[in-house]
Order: C-alpha cells, then sequence, then structure tokens
C-alpha cells in the first residue's frame, strides 16, 4: 500500500512539472496598440503669463448659411465641400413648377387688365369727343375718366403680381453671396426644403480673423487698432496681428469679451484652428497671481471628481495622466500652479480616448 502511495505521488509530481515545463514553452505576446492621433499643445515661458493671453478660433471675416424663402423639393446640389465659388455662382436649385403655374396666371391676368384698359382708353376718348361735340354731359364724361383710371390700376395690379413671381424664381436658384468655399451641405437632391432652413454654409477665403475671447478684468487694457501676437497651436507658429473689432457687452457670451484680430500675413492657416494670442498688456496685480505659472486651455483637462489633469508627452510621445494643481481662469484658458513647468508639451484634444502610456501620433 505504501509502495502505491509513493508510486501516486510521483507521477502526481511529474504530470505538475510536465504541465508547468509546457506553460513556460511559449512566450507570451505583446500586443501593441496603435498609436492615437491628437493635437498637441505647449506650455510657453514665463513671458506669456506675464502679458494679457486669450484663446479662441480661426474665423472667416464673411460667412454665411444660406437658406430659401420657399418651399420645394430639392433638384440639384451644384456644389460640393471645400470647393471654392464666385460670388453669383448657382449653389442649388429648388422645384418651381407651381411657380411657373404662377407665372403662367399671371401673364393671363395680364393680358385680360391690358384689354380691359385697351377699351377704357378707347371709351373715354370717344365720349371726350361727344363731350367737345355737346353730345354727351359731364357725368357721362366724368364716368368714363373713373372707369379708365381702375382699368389702369388692374393692369398695374396685374404686372406688379408678375414682378412679385418672378422675384420668387430667385428664390429657387440659390447663388452664392460672396466668393468663398463652401464649408457644408445640409440637403442632398429630392429633400424637401422649408423657408429659413440650412441648405448650405459658406465662408469668405479673402479674409481669416483670429476671434478669442477677453475676460471682463481684462478687456478695459484692449483697444483698437492694438499689436497682438497670435499663435496657431496646432502649427506652433506665431503670426502678426492687429485687434480690428472689440464687443462692448458679454451679457450673451458668459462674461467673455468677443475680440476680433486681422492678421498681417495669414499664410497656410484654416478657419477653425484653435489659436491663443497675446496682447502687449502687462497683467496688474488684480488680473494675475503668479506671471511665471504656465496656461493651458480648459479643454486639456482631465476630470475625475475634484482631481484637475492633464495628459502629457515624454520624448518618444508616450502620453502620461498627471494631476495638477489650477489657479484663476484667464478667458478659455486656465492657470496651473503646479504639475507643468514651461515649454512642456501636452495633449489638447485627441481623436480617441486617451489612457496612460498610449503612444501619440501629432496631428
Amino acid at each position: 500500500m505504501k509502495t502505491n502511495k509513493i508510486l501516486t505521488s510521483i507521477s502526481l509530481i511529474m504530470l505538475i512539472g510536465y504541465f508547468s515545463s509546457c506553460s513556460h514553452s511559449k512566450d507570451p505576446k505583446i500586443v501593441e496598440l496603435p498609436p492615437v492621433a491628437a493635437t498637441i499643445g505647449q506650455t510657453a515661458g514665463s513671458n506669456l503669463g506675464k502679458y494679457v493671453t486669450a484663446s479662441g478660433k480661426i474665423e472667416a471675416e464673411n460667412s454665411a448659411m444660406i437658406s430659401t424663402r420657399m418651399m420645394g423639393f430639392v433638384t440639384a446640389i451644384q456644389v460640393k465641400t471645400g470647393q471654392h465659388v464666385s460670388k453669383g455662382q448657382l449653389l442649388a436649385r429648388i422645384s418651381n413648377t407651381d411657380l411657373q403655374a404662377k407665372k403662367a396666371q399671371t401673364e393671363a391676368g395680364i393680358a385680360q387688365a391690358q384689354a380691359g384698359y385697351n377699351s377704357a382708353r378707347k371709351d373715354y376718348e370717344r365720349f371726350e369727343t361727344l363731350f367737345a361735340q355737346k353730345s354727351a354731359s359731364q357725368k357721362e364724361l366724368d364716368d368714363m375718366s373713373t372707369h379708365l383710371e381702375m382699368a389702369k390700376a388692374g393692369l398695374e395690379a396685374a404686372k406688379q403680381m408678375r414682378n412679385e413671381v418672378m422675384a420668387q424664381f430667385s428664390y429657387s436658384n440659390i447663388t452664392a453671396p460672396f466668393s468663398g468655399v463652401v464649408t457644408g451641405t445640409f440637403m442632398k437632391e429630392g429633400d424637401m426644403s422649408n423657408p429659413g432652413m440650412p441648405i448650405i454654409s459658406m465662408e469668405g477665403a479673402s479674409k481669416l480673423q483670429a476671434v478669442v475671447m477677453v475676460s471682463e478684468s481684462e478687456i478695459l487694457n484692449i483697444k483698437n487698432n492694438m499689436k497682438a501676437d497670435v499663435l496657431i497651436k496646432s502649427l506652433e507658429k506665431t503670426i502678426k496681428g492687429k485687434v480690428a473689432e472689440m464687443s462692448s457687452s458679454a451679457q450673451n457670451t458668459g462674461g467673455q469679451y468677443i475680440v476680433k484680430i486681422d492678421l498681417e500675413i495669414p499664410g497656410n492657416i484654416l478657419s477653425g484652428m484653435f489659436v491663443q494670442a497675446v496682447f502687449p498688456v502687462e497683467r496688474t496685480a488684480a488680473t494675475t497671481g503668479n506671471s511665471n505659472m504656465p496656461l493651458i486651455p480648459k479643454e486639456a483637462l482631465i476630470e475625475e471628481g475634484q482631481l484637475k489633469g492633464v495628459y502629457v508627452l515624454n520624448d518618444q510621445n508616450i502620453a502620461l495622466l498627471r494631476w495638477i494643481r489650477l489657479g484663476k481662469t484667464y478667458g478659455n484658458d486656465v492657470e496651473v500652479l503646479s504639475g507643468l513647468s514651461a515649454n512642456e508639451r501636452y495633449v489638447l484634444h485627441a481623436d480617441s480616448k486617451l489612457f496612460n502610456g498610449v503612444k501619440i501620433k501629432v496631428k
């Protein structure tokens, strides 16, 4: 019995050793995840925190959401998103079958009113001759005059009705109000258009502006025609600009004032790019706590409960979540009291979800 137990124990030990050796015979496979495309920002040096700054976007000076004043089926969309168009170029067509019928009715109405006017004019001329010959009374001549004026008014009303119908034809042929680029098409052939419903959006390609939001504590320091440095975050490029417009009310913008900056040499930039404008005005003690503290946009923050963090990049473009302590808010930017230093790179926004250790592909 003892011999059998010993043999059984030896067999179990051998089986365990066999399976253990099998489990370690194959190396585990390491799965590499594809990099995540992201837009990268970089904290500036101490001078940025020293001066008044504001964040915003590049926008076209001219932009329009093009719609129609009539209801009908869209019969053609003549342009595509990204296409350059000239002022007056046909963009879309709306079915105008009902307008064709109204036009025919107005033409018939004009012909009828013209015939009535011609008849009334001849009657008046006849009675005018008879009155001169003392063969018609003054009352009869006055009646013919009134009849002629009514016929003339009826003819004018018919012509104005035709003008109204012809004006509606312009709403069935949608044309470009200015030269620019098509930024979006919201309908396709066969869709039903309604008055005021957007069909196509456009932006003028001739002039781009930086539109930034300035806080109420700093807006009084900004003046028209003031010079400004505009940093294009995605291109890491700074462009010179000049303040062109300033809003005098922040009632509809959450306490932020809109400032528009004309760019001297726009270069290869696109509408919608994120920017940060730096104005040559030093912050006062009332508007800044520590001028050496870096600023980052609010959109780069990661929030988990009461914690605030940001994904920073190392030299290998690996994203690492770092918790930070925030200070005061300046427009769309927030001051970082600790956790970030000058000239550090961070993820502004990514195309997919981020996590510690993910490889970043800079856009």
